[in-house]
């Protein structure tokens, strides 16, 4: 008995000093990514057993895959808010792959948006309501995301997207495009960068994209929706006669400027 309780007393000691080492080795391996955070109580409550328990263990993707293919069947049954409801488990339980937020967002702000905007079954007001919460929620998935992945070019270019095509906020298409591009995105995002903060309402909008597409004109990248904007931005900074770029403002095919993103 007596050598039992010692043997107890070695283990309990033992644990004790192992904890903190363990505690720092996890706490290292979450910060590189390595481990994943726990999941949020909220969304323990509304799985079922087999998923929970799957959720704590290496089957945390085959089951974000689950939820992802059942969100593909209330799409096609046209079910948004279901759609909605199981892309959040998936982004619950797999919140660094940059693809899921994507594709909840697209949903919520462009086809949920849309097939509410375009129902001629509804009355008008009601339309115009649910197009602008779908959107809205869409903007809200990516947020979210972007705080699991700060660096991530790909969820800032989508959120500049969003708000070009959407929203028209083009002080925050120009913001997002430029944290795309300071994180490694693709060389298209600067410019549209640019070409967004020009149309914003915004004087110090205005100087940032003239910073930005002066220095491509300069470093001979210029185009001619560049140009167009750049000369643009040269009225509306009241930019020098002798500082002004000496190209002509290309003919216009249309009222406005549509170089940007399309989807």
């Amino acid at each position: 008995m007596k050598r039992k309780l010692q043997a107890a007393a070695v283990l309990l000691v033992f644990g004790l000093l192992k904890l903190p080492l363990e505690q720092r080795v996890t706490h290292d391996l979450r910060t590189m990514h390595l481990v994943d955070e726990p999941l949020h109580l909220g969304v323990k409550g509304n799985m079922g057993q087999m998923g929970l328990a799957a959720a704590f263990g290496g089957l945390r993707g085959l089951i974000a895959t689950i939820f992802q293919l059942r969100a593909h069947v209330e799409f096609t049954r046209v079910n948004w808010a279901q759609v909605d409801k199981y892309y959040g488990f998936v982004t619950e339980l797999q919140p660094r792959n940059a693809r899921y937020w994507e594709e909840a967002s697209w949903h919520m702000a462009y086809n949920a948006a849309s097939y509410y905007l375009y129902n001629q079954e509804l009355k008008p007001g009601l339309r115009g309501q649910l197009f602008h919460d779908y959107l809205q929620r869409g903007i809200d998935i990516l947020d979210e995301g972007l705080k699991f992945l700060p660096d991530n070019p790909r969820l800032w270019q989508k959120l500049g997207d969003l708000h070009w095509n959407r929203t028209k906020d083009f002080k925050a298409s120009g913001d997002a495009y430029r944290n795309s591009f300071q994180h490694g995105g693709l060389n298209f995002t600067e410019r549209f960068a640019g070409y967004a903060y020009a149309q914003s309402s915004d004087p110090a909008s205005w100087a940032k994209g003239y910073e930005i597409l002066k220095k491509l004109y300069d470093e001979k990248k210029a185009t001619p929706g560049l140009i167009e904007f750049l000369k643009m931005l040269e009225q509306n900074l009241h930019i020098p006669s002798s500082q002004r770029i000496p190209d002509a403002a290309p003919v216009r095919i249309s009222p406005n400027p549509q170089a940007g993103p399309l989807r």
